[in-house]
Formats: C-alpha cells, structure tokens, sequence
C-alpha cells in the first residue's frame, strides 16, 4: 500500500509544480525538456535498460508516436493547470482511462459488461461537470484539460501496445520512449530560444528536475504496487485513479483556493463511482 501511496503523491505533485511556476519566470517548454532529462537518468540507474537488440525487436512507429504526444500532452497538463486548475485537470487525466476502454469496444470488439456500460454512463455527464466553468473568465478553457483526457487516454492505448511486445521488457521500451521526447524537447528549446529570443534560465533546471523526479516516481512506484498487487491488480488501478482525483481536488481546493461550483464537485462524485464501477466489471 505504501507504494501506492507514493505514487498519488508523486503524481499530484507534479501539478503542484506547474502550479507553482506560474509565480516565477520560466518557460514550460524548458521545464518538460528538463523533466526528461533528468527522468531518462533515473530510468537508466533504476531499470539498467538493455538496448542490444532494440533496432530489431522494437516496435519504432509506437515509440515514435508517444515520443512525441507526450511532451506535447505534457506542455498541455501545464496549460491546463494553469488555465483551469489542478482539480479539474487531475479528474480529466484520471477520466482518459474510458477511451482505451472505448477502443478496445469499438477497434477491438471487446465484449461490453452492463457495469462497463454504466461507468461510462457516469463518466460522460461527470467530465462534463467537472469541466462546468464556475465564471465567465473559464469561458472556452475547457478545451485544455479536454485535449489532456484525450491525449492521456491515446497514450494510455499505445502503452498497452507496447506491453504487448513481450520481446523487449517494458523498463526498456519506456526508456527508448523517454529518449525519443527528449531528442523532440531539444528541438523545441532550440526553437524557444533561437526563434522566440526566449533565455535558458536556471529556474527552469530546478522545477523541470523536481517535475523528472517525481514523474519517474509516479511510474516506479505505480509499477511497483503492481508487482505487490500482483494478484489483485484492480485494487492498485482503483486507487490510483481515485486517489489523484481526491488528494488532487483537497490541494486544489485547500492549497490553492480553486473555486468549484456545486456541479464540479457533483461531477467529481460521478467521477469515483464510474472508477468503481469500472474496477468492480474487472473483478467480476
């Protein structure tokens, strides 16, 4: 439990960073490239990727694909937290889970359960209260933290991809992957800096090496509640998802003073249950 615990801290913290930016002058493009630099050198000490065979086994138009939705999605996670807030840029992360569901009904003709019916049933009416502008100065900054659930969820179904090709091991293949987004990130400062006279700043450095620490700890600490859930793998994907939607909207609310209307916190509410509802079609 402890892990999983760690994980929904890490991952709720990496929104209180880029909430935190916004009170200093830096540049987003430079803390996601940052971010990668210092999550691909964790990745390399934590999982001693073995590279030998990756020219030949790797599945490249996968990794190519998420090398580059995931900076692009992560410098929308920013904006998002920026423009709407964490509360409600957490629910529309945490909500990309039912568009890989989506796909594998629809692409892959899975068999629908009626609870899997009803958690998207819930889902749809929650995201749209969730993203229920409280006042006229939110008016058409929805379209942030939709392009974050839409992206998430794109990325979610490659991953699942990548778990497919047991050839390679998945530390391996997320390391590539972070290699690629970093090698686009470079490319985008070059521009930032070269083209829109935007200056490296050392600020930068700090907030995109907090962001890679607790990024990469998001995903190794998830891997490893998994490895101590193996038997019950729903019990970690339930609360991880729960728990970055609640511990998200306490420090959204209490922290940083987001307003929330009464719908949001209704849409929060539908929200859980379409998680549970989604867990419990898995158990059963």
């Amino acid at each position: 439990m402890l892990f999983l615990v760690l994980s929904i801290i890490c991952s709720v913290t990496v929104g209180v960073l880029f909430k935190m930016a916004r009170g200093y002058e830096v540049s987003p493009i430079q803390i996601v490239a940052w971010n990668y630099v210092f999550a691909l050198i964790l990745c390399y000490f934590f999982f001693s990727p073995d590279l030998t065979n990756i020219g030949t086994l790797a599945p490249w138009g996968i990794y190519v694909s998420l090398g580059v939705l995931l900076p692009a999605i992560f410098l929308f996670l920013a904006t998002s937290i920026k423009q709407v807030g964490i509360v409600k840029t957490d629910a529309a992360q945490r909500l990309s889970l039912f568009i890989p569901i989506l796909a594998a009904w629809l692409l892959f003709k899975e068999d629908f359960t009626i609870l899997k019916i009803a958690a998207l049933l819930a889902a749809f009416p929650a995201l749209l209260l969730i993203l229920d502008k409280p006042s006229e100065n939110t008016k058409n900054k929805w379209i942030y933290p939709a392009v974050v659930l839409l992206g998430f969820g794109i990325i979610d179904i490659l991953f699942k991809q990548i778990a497919l090709h047991t050839t390679l091991p998945y530390t391996t293949s997320l390391f590539v992957v972070f290699g690629i987004a970093l090698f686009i990130m470079i490319g985008a400062v070059i521009y930032n800096v070269m083209i829109t006279k935007v200056s490296l700043n050392f600020k930068n450095i700090i907030f995109g090496g907090m962001v890679g620490v607790f990024n990469f700890g998001n995903i190794l600490f998830y891997l490893k509640a998994h490895k101590a859930f193996a038997e019950n793998p729903s019990t970690v994907f339930a609360g991880m998802n729960m728990g970055v939607i609640v511990m998200g909207s306490l420090v959204g609310i209490f922290i940083f003073k987001e307003k929330l209307t009464k719908m949001n916190f209704a849409g929060l509410f539908l929200a859980l249950i379409a998680i549970v509802l989604i867990v419990i079609s898995q158990i059963i």
